[in-house]
């Protein structure tokens, strides 16, 4: 068992890292999320009956740890919502994160914001997809839906996605303008 749980660990760590910060936006979280995977992992190995390859099983658990921590989240931000005195307008921090510092590439950060106008299972899919470089196949198998349930969502994702990149791009525009005026 310790053997094979290094070897999925040597060849599928980084990969997992990548969606599951890529879901979740946040480096330490997906540190955190990768950690719960590989515990999640560690009980249920022995239950793994090879009927998908290790990467498609891995990555179906990483999503369900994912849209767990989504929920959580949820609940703890509606908590806030509930306790914050919108009269007197509490906390407002308007300077960026560091992880959003350290996006620096343009085209890059529009694709990161971009991707909030996507659901979670469209973020799943264009993850899996065009960033873990998963097949149709492979990536029905991660969550478990028919190839063309993958491709639909897919489709919608995409089309989200260059929405919203157009707005952000007259967004961008409108802000290159008024800088040069």
């Amino acid at each position: 068992m310790e053997e094979a749980f290094h070897k999925i660990y040597e060849k599928y760590h980084q990969d997992l890292f990548q969606f599951l910060f890529y879901m979740v936006k946040d480096r330490g979280q997906a540190e955190d999320l990768v950690q719960e995977v590989y515990i999640r992992v560690l009980k249920s190995y022995d239950k793994f009956e090879g009927r998908s390859s290790e990467k498609t099983w891995l990555f179906s658990i990483a999503r369900h740890v994912a849209i767990d921590w989504f929920r959580k989240q949820k609940t703890i931000r509606q908590r806030l919502v509930e306790r914050f005195d919108w009269d007197q307008n509490q906390v407002r921090d308007h300077s960026p994160l560091p992880d959003e510092i350290a996006l620096q590439n343009e085209q890059i950060q529009w694709i990161y914001e971009a991707l909030d106008a996507c659901t979670i299972d469209q973020r799943t899919v264009i993850i899996l997809r065009y960033i873990q470089g998963l097949s149709i196949q492979e990536t029905s198998e991660a969550l478990t839906w028919s190839e063309s349930k993958v491709k639909t969502t897919q489709h919608r994702a995409i089309k989200a996605l260059k929405k919203s990149m157009a707005h952000l791009g007259e967004k961008e525009g409108a802000i290159h303008e008024k800088i040069r005026v």
